[in-house]
């Protein structure tokens, strides 16, 4: 499994609006400039995001974006399986219910099903409000 560079940014656009949420409507250019992402490329990503409810949006002067709900409703795991579609390490696991032919016999399938709990347990347990209160806890040691 590899997360794309559409997971990534998303999940860095939601942490910047969870950062500035008290400033209103945030300009993707603002957002843009501080995550050093393409504009046009964040451009892409609202509408996914928007599309699943997960921003509030302001068209005009004072326009922007902002996050639907508090940041401590919203996971890791549920952005990526947004912008990713599917977060499962083989394809026999991407749908609710395993089609695969080889799925009663198959001896490796139990490897796969352990990590993609794993995954979306440890995906599931962090939320975009985690972040920033990481992001503020973080301190820099300088060594001279």
């Amino acid at each position: 499994m590899k997360i794309s560079t559409k997971g990534r940014y998303a999940l860095r656009l939601m942490v910047d609006l969870a950062e500035h949420k008290d400033s209103g409507f945030i300009a993707l250019k603002d957002v843009a400039k501080r995550q050093n992402i393409s504009k046009k490329y964040l451009e892409q990503i609202v509408p996914v995001l928007n599309g699943a409810g997960l921003l509030t949006t302001n068209r005009g002067n004072r326009g922007g974006y902002k996050l639907a709900k508090e940041p401590k409703e919203y996971t890791v795991g549920d952005i990526l399986r947004i912008t990713e579609g599917s977060i499962a390490p083989v394809s026999c696991l991407e749908s609710e219910v395993n089609s695969c032919e080889r799925k009663n016999f198959c001896q490796t399938l139990y490897v796969w099903e352990g990590l993609y709990k794993v995954v979306n347990e440890y995906l599931d347990s962090i939320t975009v409000q985690d972040i920033v209160d990481k992001i503020g806890n973080t301190t820099l040691d300088y060594i001279i």
